[in-house]
């Protein structure tokens, strides 16, 4: 399955969540999202984000969101060309701190339910337990530090062989179709 990353929904589904959890270190956030994206998947045939989830030690991370937080942190090779900061600030080397709320025109209705979900079921998860939960069987069968494939991660949201096959034969039509 190829899923495109779209930024604009990244950042604002970033915002969304870092805005409603009490706890805003990037490893809760990038299992909300990873939860939001997954379900979003299952239940509407695509993720919200798109990003590349790496299946890293602590649990699946999303590549893109990753290195625009580390933009902001300062760590990255890159500079905030893209104003970054003007959205959000990192503290503590890893807690973001929203500046600003998430655009309401940039998410749909399904994807705030998806992302409002997630928050609702792991946002007052330990550091423990939601990485446990996040250790799944898509983050088991990937190696370390490699993109977790979608069509496992659809196998994880409860979609069957049937499903995912549907799912592929319409991505490839929209691709065809762009």
């Amino acid at each position: 399955m190829k899923i495109e990353f779209d930024k604009s929904k990244a950042l604002n589904s970033l915002l969304y969540v870092a805005n409603r959890l009490q706890r805003k270190d990037f490893h809760k956030i990038f299992k909300i999202l990873y939860f939001a994206d997954r379900q979003h998947l299952a239940d509407w045939g695509r993720p919200i984000t798109g990003d590349t989830y790496i299946a890293m030690d602590a649990g699946p991370v999303p590549s893109r969101i990753y290195d625009m937080l580390k933009i902001v942190r300062g760590d990255s090779y890159l500079p905030d060309m893209e104003g970054l900061s003007d959205f959000f600030a990192i503290d503590n080397w890893m807690y973001v701190c929203p500046l600003r709320d998430a655009n309401p025109n940039q998410l749909s209705k399904t994807e705030k339910e998806s992302l409002d979900s997630s928050i609702a079921r792991y946002g007052s998860l330990s550091y423990d337990e939601i990485k446990e939960k996040s250790h799944d069987i898509a983050w088991r069968s990937t190696a370390k530090d490699f993109s977790i494939q979608w069509d496992d991660i659809a196998r994880e949201a409860g979609l069957d062989a049937e499903d995912v096959e549907y799912l592929n034969e319409m991505n490839k039509l929209q691709i065809a179709l762009s």
